[in-house]
């Protein structure tokens, strides 16, 4: 049995579809790579950009990390993308906040800095839990207050209301009116 002209019309357009499909997929593939290797490079330029900060040799911190130096060069050239662990443990080689390393490689969002985290970022003479630690206690205080004013702007707003509604008219006698008596 041969097909039909509607069959064969109806394959060359899955055929099509298919082929469209598979253009859509290596493309988003290719994406992918890309920001892979846009991350990979980033953090990598990131990671040595520090290391020079701190004039610390490439031997000095692949020791102090506990990598091996190939290692600690590929992820630099971004030919590597490093997990958690090692960036926690190349973070404690540079003396520098994990969590600056983690923003980087996109394993966390990065949040708002200010002079207080900053310095407490910053700290070497702490570890990276007591920063930890220390951070939320902060960011719970600044949350909590932020709620306090947040409910004092409601009951000024809800004061305001009050004072914006009229006063009903009252009489100005306070001596109720005198009836004349119907008795002579």
């Amino acid at each position: 049995m041969t097909p039909s002209n509607d069959e064969h019309f109806d394959n060359q357009g899955i055929v099509a579809k298919v082929s469209e499909a598979t253009e859509v997929v290596a493309e988003a593939s290719d994406l992918v790579a890309s920001v892979v290797t846009t991350a990979a490079s980033d953090i990598g330029s990131y990671i040595r950009s520090q290391r020079e900060a701190a004039q610390v040799s490439m031997r000095q911190l692949a020791s102090r990390a506990g990598v091996s130096n190939p290692y600690l060069s590929q992820i630099e050239r971004g030919l590597r993308n490093p997990s958690a662990e090692v960036l926690t443990q190349i973070a404690k080689g540079l003396r520098v906040s994990s969590e600056a390393l983690y923003v980087r490689a996109g394993f966390l969002e990065e949040r708002p800095h200010g002079p207080v985290r900053d310095a407490l970022l910053g700290d070497t003479e702490i570890t990276e839990r007591q920063k930890h630690v220390l951070i939320e206690i902060y960011d719970s205080f600044r949350r909590e207050n932020e709620q306090a004013q947040k409910a004092g702007e409601r009951e000024a707003d809800e004061h305001e209301a009050e004072k914006a509604v009229p006063e009903p008219d009252l009489p100005t006698d306070t001596e109720p009116p005198i009836q004349e008596s119907s008795h002579d």
